[in-house]
């Protein structure tokens, strides 16, 4: 079949587009912060002795009043929910340019590098949004937007590929039912891998307050970071294992085994062992808290380097959907 070039441009240019509103919004988050942590400085009162006799003063601290618009909300939470309005929007732009993608090619899009790095990325932000109604984790919003925002632009300048078919050997249905299934596993496990990244910082600081000390009081509570991440990959690890399975499968219809130790294959069991790891520390009571948050940014480290220096460094069988497509 031909390409839809117009689509293939539309697609193009509401990818580029949401990658501005998914910056613009990283910036009102960050605004949120800021103007939050300007809002809990201290003021001095001068507040005279009781009895006056001495003459002195006593300075006595106390939390300044958020600033307050004229719509009667604190200008951070403002300033936070347009950010949640941006990333809507920019979530919306994103899955448009999936969608236009697939359409202007006929084909599922995820048949390179570029295509499957933006739909790893929509999976991640779509969880989000769904974890944002459930907790309350706007705050941590920035902090999820920055490694999405690096790889969309790394997706779109290093990994660009056109618009066109698939190359024979990914011509099979195991193309919908293994990499739809690794795409969202492996964009929802990147949030728990920044959760478990910030709650190190959150008990370090708890430990030793001079450590993060600007950081760590702008996060939500411990608890609740370890809370996320684990529920987060609790969710995801069996619809990894499901792509994982899926993928022996057509590597079997393909090239005569179920397994071959094919550099990504052997990283991505790597992965598996590390969230299986993370998932039995955390349900063994010895091993909760900082000791499974380290087994869990291990596992987003290895998710990441899967991702990108095993398609772009390594050649192996699955070089075939490497940045030309």
């Amino acid at each position: 079949m031909t390409v839809n070039t117009t689509l293939a441009t539309y697609s193009d240019w509401t990818y580029a587009t949401a990658i501005a509103i998914y910056v613009l919004s990283m910036l009102f988050y960050l605004a949120e912060q800021a103007f939050g942590r300007f809002a809990r400085r201290s003021e001095r009162v001068e507040a005279a002795t009781v009895g006056g006799s001495g003459g002195g003063t006593a300075v006595l601290d106390r939390p300044a009043p958020p600033r307050v618009t004229p719509a009667g909300r604190p200008l951070p939470e403002r300033l936070g929910r347009m950010g949640v309005a941006l990333t809507v929007l920019g979530v919306a732009l994103h899955a448009s340019a999936v969608l236009t993608r697939g359409l202007a090619v006929h084909r599922v899009p995820w048949g390179n590098m570029y295509e499957y790095g933006s739909a790893v990325c929509l999976a991640a932000m779509v969880t989000w949004l769904v974890l944002m109604r459930r907790f309350p984790i706007r705050r941590l919003t920035g902090f999820v937007l920055l490694p999405i925002v690096v790889l969309l632009f790394l997706g779109g300048t290093v990994l660009y590929a056109n618009a066109a078919p698939l190359q024979p050997a990914l011509q099979s249905y195991w193309l919908v039912i293994h990499v739809s299934a690794a795409a969202t596993s492996s964009g929802i496990l990147l949030l728990p891998g920044v959760a478990s990244l910030l709650y190190l910082v959150r008990t370090a600081n708890e430990h030793n307050p001079r450590r993060f000390a600007r950081l760590a009081p702008r996060l939500p509570g411990a608890d609740m970071l370890d809370r996320l991440a684990y529920r987060t990959t609790i969710f995801a690890f069996p619809l990894f294992t499901f792509g994982i399975v899926c993928g022996a499968i057509w590597a079997e219809s393909a090239w005569g085994r179920f397994w071959g130790w094919d550099p990504k294959e052997t990283t991505a069991l790597v992965a598996w062992v590390v969230y299986a790891s993370y998932l039995h520390a955390r349900a063994t009571a010895g091993w909760r808290g900082n000791r499974a948050a380290v087994i869990n940014v291990l596992g987003f480290a290895v998710m990441v380097f899967n991702l990108f220096f095993i398609n772009l460094v390594v050649s192996g069988l699955h070089s075939y959907a490497g940045v030309n497509g």
